[in-house]
């Protein structure tokens, strides 16, 4: 039975240890919380807490850490709002007001800034390009061998890629084979564009000299396009959490961090533990990682998430506060317009 005595020293311990990463024992925990308990007692309730599966005790100290159990509870029922990190409210609202940036930009900037100032890895999944067509290509040489190309859905939507070309391109090259594929790529849907490519090779080695490197280009923007949309800032910084010294745990997680589609069945595991906050961020746990997440509209149907990954033991009310911050500001920008005045 949850008592409010247990209650106290199970929020004690999972303080401690988010604070520490060390294992918590019942005279540490007396005598740094002031706990109005002896010893034993705390002992008593702690085993208690064990037994209803909210602690686990670990292999090496006679101390208790939090379970996956008891985060969860933990975040549900006595999770603090501990307001917004000022430095992150700044630095990510400095750099939306101060940067001319599309909506990939300002994503891939507010994982930075998130992994920074969490110092774990930050990640964003973009919203979803199958349902998604092709309204219009721009391609702009930057010189004779390197190109950016945009794209821009019928949502609005756009995706940048960089073009390096391994010989020269002649600006009418790329004039001419992006007025064919605007001229015959229309409407088609992202997913199928790579597969229609083909049926314009003939119509592009007709009129453009340089065909070959074109064609193959955009077939790899193609494919990219209709398939990435994970991206993650700070993947080194799990080195450096204790949970992660295990080197066959971290290879897991990088396993799974290089691997787009693990990464979105990663949640839906069959052993995942999940969490809706009353504040809208979902929070998963799978072993002795935590996801916490938040979303963004891009439009009526379609929306993104920004997330951090990082061990179980993480200061999850600080974190939440900044997560939904950068989504909510991410969404204002779609909201405006979706690149801040940039094509």
């Amino acid at each position: 039975m949850l008592t409010p005595r247990r209650i106290e020293i199970f929020k004690a311990i999972v303080d401690e240890y988010i604070r520490t990463a060390e294992p918590v024992g019942s005279k540490a925990l007396q005598t740094k919380y002031h706990l109005p308990y002896s010893s034993a007692t705390i002992r008593n309730d702690m085993q208690v807490l064990e037994e209803m599966g909210y602690l686990e005790k670990t292999h090496t100290s006679s101390g208790r850490i939090p379970s996956t159990q008891g985060y969860r509870f933990y975040c549900e029922n006595l999770l603090s709002n501990t307001g917004l990190d000022k430095r992150m409210e700044v630095a990510i609202r400095d750099a939306f007001d101060a940067s001319n940036m599309n909506i990939e930009e300002a994503v891939h900037l507010s994982c930075e800034i998130l992994s920074e100032m969490t110092n774990m890895t930050a990640g964003a999944i973009g919203p979803d390009s199958s349902t998604q067509r092709l309204e219009h290509i721009r391609l702009f040489p930057l010189d004779n061998r390197n190109a950016v190309v945009v794209f821009i859905t019928n949502t609005g939507h756009t995706e940048t890629k960089n073009f390096h070309f391994s010989e020269d391109i002649s600006l009418t090259d790329i004039e001419n084979c992006t007025e064919i594929l605007n001229s015959r790529l229309k409407d088609v849907p992202i997913a199928e564009l790579a597969k229609r490519m083909e049926d314009l090779k003939p119509d592009l080695a007709a009129v453009v000299q340089r065909h070959d490197l074109l064609f193959t280009a955009f077939i790899q923007a193609f494919v990219k396009f209709a398939t990435e949309n994970v991206y993650f800032s700070g993947r080194d910084r799990m080195l450096y959490q204790p949970e992660f010294e295990d080197i066959n745990k971290l290879k897991n997680l990088m396993t799974i961090l290089e691997d787009q589609s693990a990464w979105k069945s990663f949640t839906n595991d069959e052993h995942a533990v999940a969490l809706k906050t009353n504040r809208g961020a979902e929070l998963t746990w799978v072993n002795d990682v935590a996801i916490v997440r938040s979303s963004f509209k891009v439009n009526e149907t379609e929306s993104g998430q920004l997330m951090v990954v990082g061990p179980s033991r993480m200061n999850y009310g600080s974190i939440v506060s900044m997560i939904e911050y950068a989504a909510g500001m991410i969404e204002k920008m779609y909201n405006r317009g979706g690149n801040n005045g940039k094509q």
